[in-house]
C-alpha cells in the first residue's frame, strides 16, 4: 500500500481540479434544477420535478431538443460521408496529398464564431452576400438562407459540415496508417478485390475510428451553440433555438431553476447516449477481433 502511495498522490491534484469543474457544479445544478429560484423573487421553494415536466413539455422547449437532434445526427452524418472516402483518397499515393490534408484540415483550427460571421457575410441575402451574388450572375434568384425556417437550420449545418469534415478526415488517415498491410496482401492472395479487402480488412480495422468521430461528434452536435448564436441568434423565430441556446436564455431571463434542469437532461441525454455508443463499439471490436 506504501509502494502506490506516490502514484495516489500523482492522481490526487487532477481528481479536486475534476471535483471543483465538474462534480461540484453539477451537484450545484442539480440542487438548483429542483427549485424554482429567479431573479424575479428573492422566495426560493422546492418544486421538485416540476422544472422538468414544463422543460418536456414547453413547445419552444421540444423544439429546441427536436433542432439539437437534427443538428447532431445530420452534420455527424455528413461529416463522416466526406470524411472518410476523402481520407481513404488521400491515404493513396495522390500527388499534392500533404496539400490536400492541410487544406481540408485548416477550417478545423479556425474559431467557431470567426466561421459564423464569415458564413453569414456568404449566406447573406443584402447585394453583397457572396452566395446571392453567384446566382444572380447565373440569373437565378435571392436565397434566403439564413431568414428563411425551412433553411436556416440546414444552412448552419453545412458550415459545420464544412468546418470540421477535415478534423474526422485526419482521424480517419491516422487510424488507416495502423491497418498492417500484411492483412491486405492475405486478402488479395484469398482473390479478393479491392471493394472485398475494403469490407474485410479496411472497415473493420476503422472501427476505434468510427468509435471517436461518431461519439464524439453526437455529444458535441448535441451541445451546438456559438455557431448558432453567431449565424442566427436561434432565428428567425425559433427554427434554429438548440437546448444551450434556451438554457442560455433562460439563465439571462433569471429562470434559473428551469435554466438548470435544461442542463441536468442535456448531460443525461449526453451520458445515455455516448454509454450505449460505447457499448455497441465495444460489440463490434470484439466481433472483427
Amino acid at each position: 500500500m506504501r509502494a502506490d502511495l506516490p502514484y495516489v498522490l500523482m492522481v490526487v491534484p487532477a481528481m479536486v481540479v475534476f471535483a471543483i469543474f465538474f462534480i461540484i457544479p453539477v451537484v450545484r445544478t442539480a440542487m438548483l434544477s429542483l427549485t424554482d429560484q429567479s431573479n424575479h423573487s428573492r422566495e426560493v421553494s422546492f418544486v421538485g420535478l416540476d422544472n422538468f415536466v414544463e422543460a418536456l413539455s414547453n413547445p419552444q422547449i421540444l423544439a429546441g431538443i427536436q433542432h439539437s437532434l437534427v443538428y447532431a445526427v445530420a452534420v455527424v452524418v455528413l461529416q463522416n460521408l466526406i470524411a472518410l472516402p476523402v481520407a481513404l483518397l488521400l491515404h493513396s499515393r495522390i500527388p499534392f496529398r500533404g496539400m490536400f490534408r492541410t487544406i481540408f484540415f485548416g477550417p478545423a483550427v479556425l474559431s467557431t464564431l470567426v466561421v459564423g460571421y464569415l458564413w453569414s457575410y456568404i449566406f447573406s441575402s443584402n447585394d453583397y452576400g457572396l452566395l446571392n451574388t453567384a446566382l444572380r450572375a447565373v440569373g437565378l434568384s435571392n436565397v434566403n438562407w439564413l431568414g428563411d425556417p425551412d433553411l436556416a437550420l440546414g444552412s448552419i449545418i453545412a458550415t459545420q459540415v464544412w468546418q470540421w469534415f477535415g478534423y474526422q478526415m485526419v482521424i480517419y488517415l491516422a487510424t488507416l496508417q495502423t491497418i498492417d498491410t500484411d492483412l491486405h496482401e492475405a486478402a488479395a492472395l484469398d482473390g479478393a478485390g479491392r471493394w472485398r479487402s475494403f469490407l474485410t480488412v479496411t472497415l473493420p480495422g476503422l472501427i476505434p475510428a468510427f468509435q471517436i468521430t461518431i461519439v464524439t461528434g453526437l455529444i458535441s452536435g448535441l451541445k451546438v451553440f456559438d455557431i448558432v448564436i453567431s449565424m442566427t441568434n436561434g432565428g428567425p423565430g425559433y427554427a434554429t433555438e438548440t437546448v444551450l441556446t434556451l438554457m442560455y436564455r433562460k439563465f439571462s431571463e433569471g429562470n434559473y431553476g428551469l435554466a438548470a434542469s435544461f442542463g441536468i437532461l442535456f448531460l443525461l441525454v449526453s451520458i445515455l447516449l455516448g454509454g450505449l455508443l460505447l457499448r455497441l463499439f465495444r460489440r463490434l471490436e470484439a466481433k472483427y477481433s
